[in-house]
């Protein structure tokens, strides 16, 4: 059974057994490597009626990033990348909630990455809304957003001998989410 937008007001947490956010990014110039971070927590309270009074967060713990290779993921630990001993966590605010369309949002915020924070805007699409074996009424969401790690203070890079880099400068930001209502 699933219920309408305006009913779906309330407050949410996110449900990191089925949510995933990850990452692309360009390797080598030839191709990309994918990852994820795997802890993470988020809040939301949505408002159906009137998506401009929405508002979220999330805070992702920087050592968990999982790229499937564990030197490359060591690697990005460092303070060459996200420098996770003195940055143990990366945020993102709400600041705006707009509705494209019935199912389209623009999520606008400030996400903090190091000790840089900058405003962001991620498209989500809502896929839907199920209540669960359990009783839980949960929401899902999917949004991706590329943004310059340059820009957040994370500018390591290897000159290639053909030329080009190691590592692109754009960054695709990916959220996948199940949220669950709170009673």
């Amino acid at each position: 059974m699933t219920v309408s937008i305006p009913e779906l007001t309330g407050d949410y947490v996110l449900d990191p057994a089925h949510t995933r956010i990850g990452f692309v990014a360009r390797h080598a110039m030839v191709t990309k490597v994918r990852g994820a971070f795997h802890q993470f927590e988020g809040t939301a309270h949505l408002d159906g009626a009137d998506p401009a009074k929405s508002a979220g967060q999330v805070v992702i713990k920087t050592e968990s990033i999982d790229t499937g290779v564990e030197q490359r993921d060591q690697h990005l630990r460092t303070n060459d990348f996200l420098d996770a001993p003195n940055f143990p966590e990366i945020t993102f605010r709400t600041t705006r909630v707009e509705a494209a369309s019935d199912t389209d949002y623009r999520v606008t915020g400030d996400l903090t990455v190091k000790d840089t924070t900058r405003p962001v805007t991620i498209d989500f699409e809502y896929t839907g809304n199920a209540v669960d074996p359990y009783g839980n009424l949960r929401v899902g969401l999917e949004g991706s957003v590329t943004i310059s790690r340059k820009e957040f203070g994370v500018t390591w890079n290897a000159a290639l001998e053909g030329g080009g880099v190691l590592v692109g400068d754009k960054v695709v930001l990916e959220f996948d989410i199940s949220a669950i209502k709170q009673s």
